[in-house]
């Protein structure tokens, strides 16, 4: 039996890297920092003390390098859980797939994957220009209905609950939930906010915000800010945390998103200085992260 993966399956360039990263298994650090927006990428590896390789196709842009000893690799993955989508399947790729072959490795890598990015707070008590890390990663959008996956109990029931709790318009979302890796939430204590962070599938209606259409459920924001199940609570929703969250636990990573509030949904804020916000969130990450 051929296990080779097909090149129509795993698209690897001419120069040996990876399709839409650009990138070769040697140029990436087993320790990644994902932001969303590709701008992001050098405002993280400017502290790096030394820059190894950059690389960019389309939006996403891929700098690698180290903090002292440490190797870090920083990538963007544009907006959206489908950008996850290709960008988590390519790292993995990138670590346990024998380009040269085009078998699986017989040792798998597990990477330590960490999310930098911005979100909006739904709780009035999260300020804005305040950090959260999310506990566990709930998806409103469909991305995991395309892959197998096992829930913990704990998983089970708490998703459960919001099912009970939040109204989701009949034939849209199957939510999914993912807790955050333990080891890596435990360094991201002091000075964090902790919660449920709702990933989202538009940045518009799917989170509550209405220009010109109108909303299958208006109630939707008070819906999230209100679920409750032991001491479990929302604290903020965005566009890639739980497909973050998702994919690692189907290919075997650990994954933390850490967030930036740049808006309080419920106190109607909106940071006057977001950049700000990410710069100071960004150093603060990253003395966390290169000393794991």
């Amino acid at each position: 039996m051929d296990n080779r993966i097909a090149a129509s399956e795993l698209i690897i360039n001419n120069r040996g890297a990876v399709y839409h990263l650009d990138v070769r298994p040697d140029e990436l650090a087993p320790t990644i920092i994902t932001v969303g927006d590709p701008d992001r990428v050098g405002a993280v590896s400017k502290h790096f003390d030394k820059i190894e390789s950059t690389h960019q196709h389309r939006e996403f842009v891929t700098h690698t390098g180290y903090i002292g000893d440490k190797r870090l690799s920083v990538v963007s993955t544009g907006i959206g859980t489908d950008n996850i989508d290709i960008v988590l399947n390519e790292l993995d790729a990138l670590v346990n797939i024998d380009f040269d072959t085009r078998l699986v490795k017989q040792t798998l890598t597990s990477l330590k994957i960490v999310r930098l990015g911005t979100s909006g707070a739904l709780q009035e008590s999260i300020p804005v220009d305040s950090f959260v890390v999310s506990s566990h990663g709930l998806g409103l959008d469909n991305l995991m209905n395309y892959y197998v996956f096992e829930n913990t109990t704990s998983e089970k029931q708490l998703l459960q609950s919001f099912r009970g709790q939040v109204f989701l318009q009949p034939g849209g979302a199957n939510p999914c939930l993912f807790e955050a890796s333990a080891s890596l939430q435990s360094l991201f204590t002091e000075g964090f906010h902790t919660g449920i962070t709702v990933t989202c599938p538009g940045f518009y209606a799917p989170q509550g915000r209405v220009l010109r259409g109108t909303l299958s459920n208006p109630n939707l924001i008070d819906n999230l800010t209100s679920f409750n199940y032991e001491n479990h609570r929302i604290t903020n929703f965005e566009m890639e945390t739980s497909a973050i969250y998702g994919m690692g636990r189907v290919l075997g990573h650990e994954c933390l998103s850490v967030s930036a509030i740049v808006a309080n949904r419920i106190r109607k804020e909106f940071s006057k200085d977001g950049g700000a916000a990410v710069a100071s969130l960004i150093e603060k990450g990253l003395g966390i992260i290169a000393a794991i």
